[in-house]
């Protein structure tokens, strides 16, 4: 990873606030999460009410990802990022002041909390539209890696609970989506070129392409997990090691700091092995250790099989990155729409498998092991497609496949 190349090939004051952007609106995307523990008793919450609660940010940012991408090529990133802000910024205003008091109160904020996780569709094509090709992994994973927001969820919301409550939360995280914004709007920059307004038909040409099939799904599978694991982590460790919801708090900042630093790893051993051959090791990595964090009682073993899995998956979505722009270079802010859709549905996917196993089994082990089986199937499709990426677009590249 040579920086002073990156530094020279682009313009990294909006690669910087670019990940600062993506990183505060990742921090309160999952917000709900943290704090879950927290707020699912003060409501009377079932499992599945609390794994709802928790996964609807989820799913509200999954499909907020396309809306926000059309709106990248229609009025730019950075007025898209300003406006996606302001939303957020409003909403979190709004809960800090009235409060929830109910199931129903609590989903409305999630699905504004909902537009700051689609900030993945701004933030990674304003980014990688200023790098060349083949510098495209390391830089989408730098800009990417702003979901280690998370890990500050984890680490400081549980506290900050227990010293003014839960509900003190959402004015504190407030201070530093105002400093990210100011950044923002001082700092970053369109990237060149001009944005080609595209109709409606534009995106269904692009949903008949099996190529964006196959990308929707790799990254529904890899950043679901990696998301879907940090929205369950405070969740699953106290339910099931009886953990205070500060010390569960660190455990799942442990297992989601290494998914979050590993995505612009992965982005950087995809630009040097080939995306195929890089995702393949990842995709293996995590249903071994799924498998692990699964069968295993102790609390240590199953840490650090989650740990091993969330390292894994993060990778996994940088390698996804550096692939994307090879094949899709001309509909980079829609086809980063889709696929992070798909990956925002992969989420709640996995978030709801937890649930739904404890609320029908008694445990979670039967949903850990089911989305294990799933990075099976995703070792699979790169088999069924490898060759055919090799030898027709991945021929032309400018970056190895």
């Amino acid at each position: 990873m040579n920086f002073s190349k990156l530094r020279q090939s682009g313009h990294w004051p909006t690669l910087a606030t670019s990940f600062l952007y993506f990183d505060v609106s990742f921090m309160v995307w999952t917000l709900l999460g943290a704090l879950g523990a927290l707020i699912a008793p003060s409501l009377g919450l079932t499992a599945q009410q609390k794994f709802l609660m928790v996964s609807t940010p989820i799913l509200a940012g999954a499909f907020l990802r396309i809306v926000l991408s059309m709106m990248v090529d229609r009025i730019g990133a950075k007025r898209t990022g300003i406006l996606a802000q302001l939303v957020v910024m409003a909403g979190l205003a709004v809960a800090w002041l009235l409060g929830l008091h109910s199931l129903n109160q609590a989903l409305a904020l999630g699905l504004v909390l909902g537009v700051a996780g689609a900030s993945f569709a701004v933030a990674l094509p304003q980014s990688g539209r200023w790098y060349p090709p083949h510098m495209q992994g390391v830089v989408l994973g730098l800009a990417g890696a702003g979901n280690i927001g998370v890990v500050i969820d984890h680490l400081l919301a549980p506290r900050i609970a227990a010293a003014w409550g839960w509900n003190a939360v959402f004015g504190v995280a407030l201070l530093p989506l105002a400093l990210a914004f100011v950044l923002y709007v001082w700092f970053s920059k369109e990237p060149p070129g001009e944005y080609r307004r595209k109709k409606l038909s534009d995106y269904l040409r692009l949903l008949t392409e099996r190529d964006a099939h196959w990308f929707c799904f790799f990254y529904t599978i890899s950043f679901g997990g990696f998301v879907g694991l940090a929205t369950a982590f405070a969740l699953y460790f106290r339910d099931q090691y009886q953990l205070s919801p500060v010390h569960a708090g660190e455990m799942a900042a442990l297992c989601t700091l290494v998914g979050a630093l590993g995505r612009p790893l992965g982005g950087a051993m995809a630009d040097r092995l080939g995306g195929i051959r890089s995702l393949g090791i990842f995709y293996s990595t995590a249903a071994i250790a799924l498998t692990l964090a699964a069968l295993s009682e102790n609390l240590w073993l199953c840490g650090a099989g989650f740990f091993v899995a969330s390292g894994a998956f993060g990778m996994c979505n940088g390698s996804v990155f550096q692939l994307l722009p090879q094949r899709f270079a001309k509909d980079i802010s829609v086809m980063t729409g889709l696929v992070g859709c798909g990956g925002g549905v992969g989420g709640v996917v996995l978030g709801m498998l937890f649930g739904t196993s404890k609320e029908y089994t008694g445990s979670y082990a039967t949903g850990i092991l089911l989305f294990a089986g799933l990075c099976l199937l995703a070792l699979t499709g790169l088999g069924t497609v490898k060759r055919r990426w090799r030898t027709t677009w991945g021929a032309t590249a400018a970056a190895k496949i």
